[in-house]
């Protein structure tokens, strides 16, 4: 292994640095991931602090507190004491949370533990530090702590779903988020149940808040799929590569199979677009729907459709 050398003759991976120059990168750094923008001022992310849960678990932390979504946030912060008194909303997005981390997690540490190029030359606490912080960047915050161009093609498509999903509404992740994953959830289990309404911890889900979960699950999914094929078409790289990237793009993550800087220029643009469109369209999306009720004075005759 390359032992990457900092211009002050300091081995990567030392974390000793001048007061001021360490409160600015701390402060860089926390923003950085709070925010879930993923950007680190050193050349390979932050590989070097791989086995370092000083920097890894705390940096996770505030990802995951940006990812929430600030209602959440200030909810908890009011009464972490009291669960029975917390909303559904915060319910959903703190339960999906946790069960996102804990499978991926999991996912990670199976499909890389023996891979040399990501959790191979790790011990046994690295390799679970490293596998939780892998599970945490997906939720559109970007950092990296092993070589993501070196991870097996299940572990690519295991992040692929990670990042489509995304983080807490209202907050600072994109992504279709994991509120809408909890709906859509509950809307097939009512649905295999033979329920007529979505109810939700004593709580009835409105029909206008599973239809716009459907809306932007649907349109989200079609709008990967069709960039997907453009960027195969644009490029001559292989679909696992190409759908991690888009889906990237698409949930302003920043995480990448190394093809992005060898793409086309068209292809490129094709990328700053999905990232724009992923940053403002789901959330732009759900206010339009949510403003959007029309009351028809008149109801049209029934017919049975064959679904399936």
């Amino acid at each position: 292994m390359t032992q990457i050398v900092e211009p002050d003759g300091r081995q990567a991976g030392q974390v000793g640095q001048p007061d001021g120059r360490a409160v600015y990168l701390g402060v860089f750094h926390a923003i950085s991931a709070f925010n879930n923008a993923g950007f680190a001022l050193w050349s390979d992310n932050l590989m070097r602090f791989v086995t370092d849960p000083w920097i890894c678990l705390t940096i996770a932390a505030a990802v995951i507190a940006g990812g929430l979504g600030f209602p959440v946030v200030f909810e908890l912060l009011r009464t972490w004491r009291r669960p029975s008194r917390w909303s559904v909303l915060t319910r959903i997005t703190v339960a999906v949370t946790a069960v996102l981390l804990i499978v991926g997690t999991l996912v990670f540490l199976s499909t890389e533990w023996h891979n040399p190029k990501t959790l191979g030359p790790l011990d046994y606490p690295g390799k679970l530090l490293a596998a939780f912080f892998t599970a945490v960047m997906p939720r559109t915050a970007g950092f990296n702590s092993i070589d993501i161009a070196g991870m097996y093609p299940t572990s690519w498509l295991a992040t692929d779903l990670l990042m489509f999903i995304g983080g807490g509404s209202a907050g600072t992740a994109g992504g279709i988020k994991v509120t809408t994953l909890g709906m859509l959830a509950f809307i097939i289990w009512s649905e295999m149940r033979g329920e007529h309404e979505v109810n939700i911890d004593h709580r009835r889900l409105p029909e206008t808040a599973q239809r716009q979960a459907v809306a932007v699950t649907l349109i989200s999914v079609t709008l990967v799929a069709l960039s997907t094929y453009l960027l195969m078409v644009l490029t001559p790289h292989s679909l696992d590569r190409v759908l991690f990237e888009v889906v990237s793009a698409f949930s302003t993550v920043g995480l990448s199979t190394g093809i992005t800087a060898g793409t086309t220029p068209v292809g490129q643009i094709l990328l700053v677009l999905l990232m724009f469109i992923g940053r403002t369209g789901p959330l732009t999306l759900g206010s339009a729907l949510a403003l959007k009720d029309r009351t028809r004075r008149y109801q049209l005759p029934e017919e049975r459709v064959i679904v399936g």
